[in-house]
C-alpha cells in the first residue's frame, strides 16, 4: 500500500451536508479523547478483541482494492438517518465517500468506532464524506451509540426495508458485519475491507489513493 499524501479538495458548492464539515478543531480533539476513552472501556469490545467473545461471526478483516478500469457501476442509494434527514448518493457524487455497515450490539463495530472516527476528522477536510448503514437498530439506538462512542458521521437506518444494504449486496456479504468501502468522486468501489478494522493505517492509505486518482 502507498503512503497516504495529503490531497486539496477542489471548490465545490455548498451542500446540506457541510455542517458535518464545520467542526472545530477544538470539539474534535475532544471528541477523539472522549472516543478513546470509550472503546477502551467498552467489555463487548474488549471481548472481541481478547477473543473471548462468543456466538459472534464477523468476516477476516481481508481487503480488497479495485483498479479504476476494474470498478462496477455507481452505487444508487438513499436513505433515512437516524436524525431524520434524508441522504442518497447524489448528495455524495463527486466526493470520496467512506461507507461502513454496523449495528449497535455488534462487538467488532464498537471496537473500530474510535478508528473510524478519528480517520472521519482527519479526512474531512480533504472533502472525504463517512456514512453509517445501521442494519438492525431504530434512531434512539443508533443515537446512543454515536453519543457513547463520540461518531459524528450520519448513518442510515436500514432495519426497516433493507434498501441501502441491498444496494450493496454485490459489495457487502451477508453475515460480513463490519464491512468498510471506499467509493471514488464517481460513486463506485474502490477499495473494501470485509470484518474489524484491525489496521487503520490500510483504510487510510485506501482514502489517500483514491482521493489522489483525480489529482
Amino acid at each position: 500500500m502507498s503512503t497516504p499524501t495529503p490531497a486539496v479538495r477542489r471548490p465545490a458548492a455548498p451542500t446540506r451536508l457541510a455542517r458535518w464539515r464545520r467542526v472545530s478543531a477544538a470539539m474534535l480533539a475532544a471528541v477523539a479523547l472522549a472516543v478513546t476513552a470509550c472503546s477502551a472501556a467498552d467489555p463487548l469490545a474488549e471481548q472481541y478483541r481478547s477473543g473471548s467473545g462468543q456466538g459472534y461471526i464477523s468476516g477476516d478483516g481481508s481487503y480488497t482494492v479495485i483498479a479504476p478500469d476494474e470498478r462496477g457501476q455507481p452505487i444508487t442509494f438513499s436513505g433515512l438517518t437516524e436524525t431524520g434527514e434524508t441522504v442518497s448518493s447524489n448528495d455524495y457524487r463527486g466526493d470520496v465517500l467512506v461507507v461502513n455497515f454496523w449495528y449497535a450490539a455488534c462487538p467488532p463495530c464498537r471496537a473500530e468506532a474510535a478508528d473510524l472516527e478519528a480517520i472521519w476528522q482527519q479526512f474531512q477536510p480533504d472533502g472525504v464524506d463517512f456514512l453509517g448503514v445501521n442494519i438492525y437498530d431504530q434512531a434512539p439506538t443508533a443515537l446512543a451509540f454515536a453519543d457513547e462512542f463520540g461518531v459524528t458521521y450520519p448513518s442510515i437506518l436500514d432495519a426497516n426495508d433493507g434498501s441501502t444494504r441491498l444496494a450493496f449486496a454485490s459489495q457487502v456479504a451477508p453475515n460480513a458485519v463490519p464491512t468498510t468501502l471506499v467509493l471514488d468522486r464517481e460513486g463506485r468501489v474502490a477499495a473494501r475491507i470485509t470484518g474489524l478494522l484491525s489496521e487503520p493505517s490500510t483504510l487510510r492509505a485506501m482514502i489517500a489513493d483514491t482521493l489522489a486518482e483525480s489529482e
